[in-house]
């Protein structure tokens, strides 16, 4: 049996099951190579609906379509070889109603072959969470900060402060009690987001909540230093990818202008050098 055979891709049940144990680790990817960079160190890899802004370019995540979450699946599922691919639902794909969330569900997981689908909302989620799961489709919860909710948010304020963290307490454990094998947790108050974790029998995955949540998400291109239009207080760079690729497209042109590229090991003879015998 090859190496490749003997690899096991976590399932959302071994997610669940990590329930206070290790930490689990993920990433966003968008694109396959960049699928193929995080795939061996995170135990699974979301395709955000984060992808309108990062790689298209748009102001918030609301633009985001059914076609767009497929075609960046379909290019992450294709490298993936250890993580479990998780895929958001977009804007407007499952808040009609359970029957409509599970018509795009399904589809995601049909033409991705992703493992499960996420999607943002606390209480008022619970029945369409319900309905999936009892339908074969797993779901990965989002409560705290929603972005596809920010015109009625106000923005991308911390959630969860004072008093509100009632509400927030409350759609984590509404979503929990609904069937989600875990739940994302982000910009909420660090001992609010203890006190969730310690509440809630799944795993929680904070993404500007607590070192004490399950486990931890950050979209890739913000670690990596990718994406520079800003940087969210929560997000640690662990690379500076823009201003590398930048200072080398640089060197290019410079080399291009010169006419010192091509060198003379990267354009072709006449004709084909001999073989060695």
């Amino acid at each position: 049996m090859s190496a490749t055979a003997q690899i096991r891709v976590p399932t959302p049940q071994d997610i669940l099951a990590r329930k206070g144990g290790d930490p689990i680790v993920s990433l966003t990817a968008y694109t396959h190579p960049i699928a193929e960079m995080v795939d061996e160190a995170c135990d699974f890899v979301l395709v955000g609906d984060s992808v309108g802004m990062v790689i298209h370019g748009l102001p918030s995540t609301l633009g985001v379509t059914m076609d767009m979450m497929v075609m960046h699946g379909q290019a992450v599922a294709r490298a993936l070889k250890h993580s479990m691919l998780v895929i958001d639902m977009p804007f407007g794909s499952y808040e009609e109603g359970p029957e409509q969330a599970f018509r795009n569900a399904a589809r995601l997981m049909r033409e991705t072959g992703c493992a499960a689908v996420k999607l943002e909302g606390g209480v008022e989620m619970a029945e369409t969470i319900r309905f999936l799961t009892s339908r074969s489709i797993p779901v990965m919860a989002h409560v705290g900060l929603t972005p596809q909710a920010i015109n009625t948010l106000g923005g991308y304020a911390v959630q969860g402060r004072g008093e509100d963290g009632d509400r927030v307490m409350a759609d984590a454990k509404a979503v929990s009690d609904a069937g989600a094998f875990a739940v994302v947790l982000e910009k909420v108050p660090a001992n609010l987001a203890d006190g969730i974790t310690a509440a809630i029998p799944i795993p929680t995955i904070g993404i500007g909540a607590s070192a004490g949540c399950d486990g931890q998400i950050l979209v890739v291109d913000d670690m990596l230093g990718l994406f520079t239009k800003f940087k969210p207080k929560f997000v640690k760079r662990y690379g500076t990818l823009f201003d590398d690729g930048k200072a080398a497209v640089e060197q290019y042109a410079k080399e291009v202008r010169a006419r010192s590229f091509p060198a003379p090991e990267h354009i072709f003879a006449d004709q084909a050098p001999e073989k060695k015998k």
